[in-house]
């Protein structure tokens, strides 16, 4: 089987035939970012006054240290990319038939909270280009082995990793958020902390984003601008690279380092900050055609009726932030995010 069957249709057309269309905002919108090293942090020695500085300047930083085994994340990508490579049709079917909360996207990010992608409005571009498996973690424990599991092993090997890997992820992200909360100056019960930031609603992506026609021109676009509606995102990418962030108004390169994570704040961490910390801006850009990129994603939210207040922000709850940018995404084609809530923005509704 060549590596092209395992992609969507959509995708070979690209890629075999360089079709323009679905390259068209990436030739009209990407300027090459410049290399920069971001904050690092130390989870073993956690300085709050460089978490601080981070979260206030950046938005995002590099974790150190962190306690993930590495044989665990070696063997997360080896066979989260055998899964990958299967061919496209078996991979649809498969997950479509388990009885279990995994499921397989691609084409676009936007998903509802089932996993399924969102009907895009007609302002959107024509295809991006990924696909993976959404992997919502609270529902792992309750799923059970079917038929389907045991005519393809890997699956289920699968979801016994990706239990591991959240219970890890999960774990740094509570403490993250914890001592970010004392650099706010929040006092936060048990009962605040858990609805600001809810581990039920914890949920890993794995992303895969095929290599590249050398039809195209320039750079191809991974991932589209945007900002992580999360209180939290923790990144594992390998070694490819392609992740760019925004600060002031120039794009920087960020660059991949072995055995370490990438945290950034979502639109969550900037309301609750009452915009002290900042939701960063980022894209995935494909800079290697001839290889693929892989990468893993932890998003974790508040409750979804935990009603969150800021004098910048008429009071929302997550729920009600999630509806308006779905509706938004499926009418205009992308994600607004907090102007929608921001009584001084033009976009406020």
């Amino acid at each position: 089987m060549s590596i092209s069957e395992s992609y969507p249709p959509a995708f070979r057309r690209v890629i075999n035939d360089g079709d323009p269309l679905a390259t068209a905002e990436a030739d009209s919108v990407l300027v090459q970012g410049k290399d920069i090293n971001i904050p690092v942090i130390d989870m073993e020695r956690l300085d709050k006054e460089i978490l601080r500085e981070a979260c206030k300047e950046w938005g995002i930083f590099r974790l150190e240290n962190h306690g993930v085994p590495l044989a665990l994340t070696s063997r997360l990508q080896e066979i989260s990319e055998s899964l990958l490579s299967l061919p496209f049709e078996n991979k649809r079917d498969l997950f479509a038939a388990v009885n279990s909360p995994l499921s397989y996207f691609w084409g676009t990010p936007a998903l509802n909270r089932s996993g399924d992608a969102l009907k895009r409005g007609a302002q959107a571009s024509n295809v991006t280009m990924l696909e993976g498996f959404n992997v919502p973690l609270s529902k792992l424990p309750t799923s059970t082995s079917c038929d389907d599991d045991a005519q393809e092993p890997k699956l289920e090997s699968f979801r016994m990793l990706m239990e591991e890997y959240g219970r890890h992820i999960t774990r740094i992200a509570v403490s993250l958020f914890e001592a970010i909360a004392q650099t706010l100056h929040l006092e936060l019960s048990d009962n605040r902390r858990s609805e600001y930031l809810s581990e039920s609603t914890g949920l890993i992506r794995v992303y895969r984003y095929p290599r590249s026609s050398d039809q195209e021109a320039g750079e191809a676009l991974g991932m589209e601008v945007h900002t992580d509606s999360s209180v939290i995102s923790i990144l594992k990418e390998d070694e490819s690279g392609g992740l760019e962030i925004m600060k002031g108004e120039e794009w920087f390169c960020v660059k991949p380092v072995a055995n370490t994570l990438i945290v950034n704040l979502g639109d969550m961490m900037q309301v609750i900050s009452d915009d002290e910390y900042k939701s960063v801006t980022h894209r995935v850009k494909k800079k290697n055609r001839k290889t693929e990129r892989h990468s893993v994603c932890y998003f974790v939210f508040p409750k979804r009726d935990c009603v969150i207040k800021s004098s910048n922000y008429k009071p929302f709850t997550y729920s009600e932030f999630e509806a308006q940018v779905q509706a938004d995404v499926q009418s205009l084609g992308t994600k607004i995010g907090l102007p929608r809530f921001n009584p001084n923005s033009p976009l406020f509704l």
